[in-house]
């Protein structure tokens, strides 16, 4: 996801007072008791299912080689809003994700920032709870993200570490982080965002000024060592590239393209490549959505679409038109045929279900409405151009 990066600081003096006490009532309120039989967590997803539309919701509609994702709502820009972290306690927003989503994404409860504060310390509360809820409720899990330029902790970005000592800290992070998830996180965004927007080169430079602290000080070698360290961490784990603006074919998706080739070649790990899809109506539709993912699953790469959401420019009401949520529904549905029609796009996620919790208002002034829900969970027309496409992709025989 593209962010303005927040300082630092304000996050680390929240992180373990604003964070522990949340996520640990979340252990305990989003699922059963270790102890608790199996049985017993599939009956209380029935019940919530049933009471969020019983059968008649996304995850039931879909075909069943497609995972169809949320991100969880928390950490990150929701720190400074006014309500309590999201999944630690509200229930109805727990008890529709169970419903409507076969796999979960952490918004940001998996960043550098909020999982590693400190040097000596890792936060896994959070994410620990996340993972907890989707065994609870059959899910599976996308991790997000491993090595990225943004949302780093200041102890990381201050810190007066030699180059052999900031490689120790990436491999040592990696093989924490993806290591206590073996076996329980399906996919692992390992590089994220790590070109630049223009297509130009890879992401070198200040971080005030975009640029990837990893590659920057260790080298573009850096690279192929964290998908080398993840994969000797959980081997069974899917290790992808993930970026915005790389959907449709441009000179920033075939910088990727000639990057996986050459990784490949190398022998490193890298299962696949995802494209986030923060797209706005103000913008025309990325027509070659499709021939993009064709092209790197042509390579032998899984690939999926991460963090789909659809933005538009308000009416001063801060009601959208019903043209504009008709142009919203159908780049909703365009997304989602493209990945169908690739064979191995098998991961479908949207940033989050409802504008209730949604990260664009916070981040484009006059946007919003982002989401395939209102603030109080009513469906909107992208939520059934989503539903009906499942559909229709499952009776295919998809």
């Amino acid at each position: 996801m593209r962010l303005h990066r927040t300082p630092p600081t304000t996050t680390a003096r929240r992180l373990v007072g604003l964070a522990l006490a949340p996520t640990m009532l979340a252990l305990a309120a989003a699922a059963p008791s270790a102890a608790a039989p199996r049985a017993d967590a599939q009956q209380a997803q029935a019940q919530a299912a049933q009471r969020h539309g019983g059968q008649d919701t996304l995850r039931r509609a879909a075909p069943r080689d497609l995972a169809v994702g949320t991100a969880v709502a928390g950490g990150g820009h929701h720190a400074e809003q006014d309500y309590a972290d999201p999944f630690a306690y509200d229930v109805e927003y727990r008890e529709r994700m169970a419903a409507e989503f076969s796999s979960l994404s952490p918004e940001n409860q998996a960043k550098w920032e909020y999982i590693h504060p400190r040097r000596d310390f890792y936060n896994f509360y959070p994410m620990d709870a996340i993972v907890r809820f989707a065994e609870e409720n059959r899910q599976v899990v996308r991790g997000h993200t491993l090595f990225w330029h943004s949302q780093n902790p200041e102890w990381l970005e201050q810190g007066d570490f030699t180059d052999e000592e900031l490689r120790a800290i990436l491999k040592e992070h990696i093989q924490t982080v993806v290591g206590r998830y073996a076996g329980r996180v399906q996919q692992w965004d390992v590089a994220n965002e790590i070109v630049r927007d223009d297509g130009s080169g890879l992401r070198v430079g200040p971080t005030s000024e975009g640029g990837n602290i990893w590659i920057t000080r260790l080298g573009e070698g850096i690279i192929a060592d964290a998908f080398r360290w993840a994969h000797e961490a959980d081997p069974r784990a899917k290790l992808f590239f993930n970026d915005y603006g790389v959907e449709g074919i441009n000179a920033k998706s075939t910088y990727y393209y000639e990057l996986v080739q050459d990784l490949k070649a190398q022998g490193v790990p890298v299962d696949g490549f995802a494209i986030q899809g923060h797209l706005s109506t103000q913008y025309g539709f990325p027509g070659d959505l499709q021939a993009n993912l064709q092209r790197f699953d042509a390579l032998g790469l899984e690939t999926a679409v991460t963090e789909l959401d659809v933005r538009m420019v308000l009416p001063e009401n801060g009601i959208p038109t019903s043209a504009q949520q008709a142009q919203q529904a159908d780049y909703y549905r365009r997304t989602l045929q493209a990945c169908l029609a690739v064979e191995e796009c098998n991961s479908f996620t949207i940033w989050g279900f409802t504008d209730k919790y949604s990260w664009v208002p916070v981040f484009f002034a006059a946007e919003g409405s982002a989401t395939v829900m209102t603030d109080d969970y009513e469906r909107k027309p992208a939520y059934y151009a989503l539903q009906s496409t499942l559909r229709d992709a499952r009776r295919g025989g998809r």
